[in-house]
C-alpha cells in the first residue's frame, strides 16, 4: 500500500493526505510541488527517477473500507534536506532525459 507521508523531504512543508501539492518517485520519496519543479528538476535525489502527482486517498468509505479512516497516512517525517549544489552534479547528466529513459 502506498504510504502517504505527511511532509515534503526537503523544506518540510506539510503535505496532508489531500494535497495537490505531493509529488512521489517510484519509491514514495515525498516532495511538494515546488521543490520539484524549483530545486530538484524533476530527479529525485534518491533514485534519479521522475515525479509525479501523489494520489488522494479517499476520505469517506465508498467501498470495501478502502479509505484514509482504515488505511491512514503515516506520521513519521522525513526532513533529508537537499543540499542544491551536490543535486546539480547529480541531476546534470540526467535531468533532461525523461524519466522513462533515466
Amino acid at each position: 500500500m502506498l504510504e502517504l507521508r505527511p511532509n515534503c523531504e526537503h523544506c518540510n512543508t506539510m503535505l496532508p493526505p489531500d494535497s495537490l501539492e505531493a509529488r512521489i518517485c517510484s519509491y514514495e520519496c515525498t516532495f511538494c510541488a515546488s521543490c520539484v519543479d524549483d530545486i530538484l528538476n524533476n530527479v529525485c535525489p534518491n533514485c534519479g527517477g521522475g515525479f509525479v502527482s501523489r494520489p488522494i486517498r479517499p476520505s469517506k468509505n465508498w467501498k470495501n473500507n478502502n479509505f484514509l479512516g482504515n488505511d491512514p497516512a503515516s506520521t513519521s517525517i522525513k526532513h533529508r534536506p537537499v543540499d542544491p549544489a551536490t543535486h546539480a552534479v547529480f541531476s546534470e547528466p540526467i535531468k533532461t532525459l525523461p524519466p522513462e529513459l533515466r
